[in-house]
């Protein structure tokens, strides 16, 4: 399959409010930065652009990406994926998705994505152990099949446990890991300096 060419779109979901946590992760701040600005970071450093952000609980400005609210974030994950799909540029050959919630997902995982993609990948999805997580890179003849199934607080995981054979899993464990925030003590847990990620 020939190497495709062009930069992939980042988009970072961060709409949810944060309902175990007490608050939005968008806003959290984890080494004095926060968890929206990180995120964006890690999509821009990786090789992504633009980069979009669907917000909804809270109110967020994100340098360096563009925000598409999502009224109807309630509803759960599905509709923030539809919503930043539908805000990518015509021209983004791929996008690779994020969640807000996962600081130790940086720049080199997401870099590990756009070269499997520059390599001829249309799914390719970041593996820890042998196990497909966060983030997703989907090229964009598939984003219309990705939105269709992102139902309710299901985002791209219809959609790739429905065609496994498009999905190339790229090893991740060196540089990132998936550990998500979810409550309070998940946050504390993170004040603990991690083992994998860069």
């Amino acid at each position: 399959m020939a190497p495709r060419r062009g930069r992939p779109a980042g988009l970072l979901l961060a709409a949810g409010a944060g309902t175990r946590l007490g608050r939005p992760k968008a806003l959290l701040e984890l080494d004095g930065e926060r968890l929206v600005d990180r995120g964006v970071r890690a999509l821009r450093e990786g090789g992504c652009a633009p980069v979009v952000v669907v917000t909804g609980a809270a109110s967020v400005e994100a340098v360096g990406a563009v925000v598409v609210p999502n009224p109807a974030w309630r509803t759960g994950m599905g509709s923030s994926l539809r919503a930043g799909l539908a805000a990518l540029p015509p021209d983004a050959p791929a996008v690779v998705i994020a969640l807000v919630d996962q600081p130790r997902v940086g720049a080199a995982a997401v870099r590990r994505l756009v070269e499997a993609h520059r390599g001829g990948a249309r799914v390719a999805v970041a593996a820890y152990g042998g196990a497909p997580r966060n983030p997703v890179l989907i090229a964009r003849e598939h984003f219309a099949d990705v939105a269709a199934a992102a139902v309710g607080d299901v985002g791209a995981r219809a959609f790739l446990r429905a065609r496994p054979e498009l999905v190339t899993l790229v090893p991740c464990d060196d540089v990132a890991a998936p550990d998500d925030i979810d409550t309070p003590e998940d946050l504390a847990a993170f004040t603990r300096p991690p083992k994998n990620c860069r």
